[in-house]
C-alpha cells in the first residue's frame, strides 16, 4: 500500500516493516530451499519511509541446457545411424576463408542447421 502520510512513529513504523519483511524472506527462503532456488530481499530507507523488495529464482544459469544421455542400447544405434546418414548426406569439410577462420561447408542446403538427418 503506498500513502503520502508523514509516520508519526518513524522507528516504530521501520521496526514493522522489517520485521514483516524479515517474515515473508522466511517464507520465500524456506519454500525456495525446498525448491532449489535462490532467494533475496534488500530493503532501503531512512527515518522517515522504508522500502522492501524480495525475489526468488531458480539456482544457476538459466542458460544452459542438460541433454539427456540416450538410455539403450537401441537408442544409441539410433543415433549412430542417423548420425552417419547426416555425415554421408552433407560431407562437412572444414576449410579457411581468406581471413584464415577455420569453417564448415556442406554439400547439401540445410546442413549447417543439422536438417537430413532423420
Amino acid at each position: 500500500m503506498l500513502t503520502n502520510h508523514r509516520a508519526d512513529k518513524s522507528s516504530a513504523s521501520r521496526s514493522a516493516v522489517l520485521a514483516g519483511a524479515t517474515m515473508v524472506l522466511s517464507v520465500i527462503t524456506v519454500s525456495s530451499a525446498c525448491a532449489g532456488g535462490v532467494a533475496g530481499l534488500n530493503c532501503v530507507g531512512g527515518a522517515r519511509s522504508v522500502n522492501c523488495v524480495a525475489q526468488w529464482g531458480t539456482a544457476g544459469d538459466p542458460y544452459v541446457r542438460t541433454v539427456p544421455e540416450a538410455l539403450g542400447e537401441a537408442e544409441r544405434a539410433h543415433a549412430a545411424a542417423r548420425d552417419h546418414k547426416w555425415q554421408t548426406r552433407c560431407h562437412p569439410v572444414v576449410e579457411r576463408d581468406t581471413y584464415g577462420v577455420a569453417r564448415y561447408q556442406y554439400s547439401a542446403a540445410g546442413c549447417e542447421f543439422g536438417v537430413g538427418a532423420d
